[in-house]
């Protein structure tokens, strides 16, 4: 009996080490950059093992990067993580957590990330065992803590001021916005989110990111509300919901936070 559980064991690791080699090749270079930001923005090299162990969050790191080193006030810091950390909700909504054992519930939630979503998206994951999950979401903190570490490292070594590479994380969400675009074609959702940055930019510059989130939230409940008026939903099917597009929202969502927080301390180091 141990044997094959052990052969079980053994087959969900091997299972989850192929579903996540092609995130580990993006995730591990991005856990590099993110280490390489933290030792030239001041802190230890250990730090970046602790911020991307305990906080794991990804773009909500590298938004605290800036966000320290800009001195921001604790109030925004919290209300940047709630906005740009909100679309996990959505995500828990088709998230297999219910295969996870209960004891592995409290980490599979945790680590519940964009990569983790993904890889489980479209029903694939349906047979997938707990044991399977698990290892999914462990080896994914895995590439990014040691990826971060490694660059911790390395860029304590580098005697160099680098610039450019807190621009890393935007770069990545507008390939993924882009993509998402390609998929649902809905043009108003990046264009929106565009124009509520430039709005901000213009009319608050000081606090683009807080005016330019708000902005862009407030377009997409009246852009919603609209929809639903003109789409109404059959009288037999009341519980219909309407179309979403979600990725496309959400990466657009991530988007213009980093580029409003890159811009505004940017801003601050000129």
């Amino acid at each position: 009996m141990r044997a094959i559980r052990a052969r079980g064991r053994s087959r969900d690791f091997a299972a989850a080490v192929a579903d996540t080699a092609s995130v580990g090749l993006s995730l591990f270079p991005l856990g590099i950059s993110f280490g390489v930001l933290v030792v030239h923005s001041g802190l230890d090299w250990w730090w970046a093992t602790v911020f991307t162990a305990v906080i794991y969050a990804g773009s909500l790191e590298f938004l605290l990067l800036g966000l320290v080193a800009s001195v921001t006030p604790l109030g925004q810091i919290a209300v940047t993580a709630l906005l740009v950390n909100i679309r996990h909700l959505f995500y828990a909504l088709s998230f297999p957590l219910r295969q996870v054992r209960p004891l592995g519930r409290v980490y599979a939630t945790f680590a519940l990330t964009d990569e983790a979503y993904a890889l489980t998206a479209g029903g694939r994951a349906r047979s997938w065992s707990s044991a399977r999950i698990l290892w999914m979401q462990v080896l994914c903190q895995g590439y990014w803590v040691g990826g971060a570490t490694v660059g911790a490292l390395a860029g304590s070594l580098i005697p160099l001021d680098l610039h450019g590479l807190d621009f890393a994380l935007t770069a990545l969400f507008v390939v993924l916005t882009i993509d998402a675009w390609r998929a649902q074609r809905d043009l108003p959702t990046p264009l929106l989110a565009a124009a509520a940055f430039a709005l901000a930019a213009l009319l608050a510059p000081g606090q683009a990111l807080l005016v330019a989130m708000v902005l862009f939230t407030t377009g997409l409940l009246i852009r919603y509300a609209l929809r639903r008026r003109a789409t109404p939903t059959p009288p037999d099917d009341p519980g219909r919901p309407m179309p979403t597009t979600t990725a496309l929202t959400t990466t657009a969502l991530t988007t213009l936070t980093t580029t409003a927080l890159t811009t505004t301390a940017s801003a601050r180091e000129g």
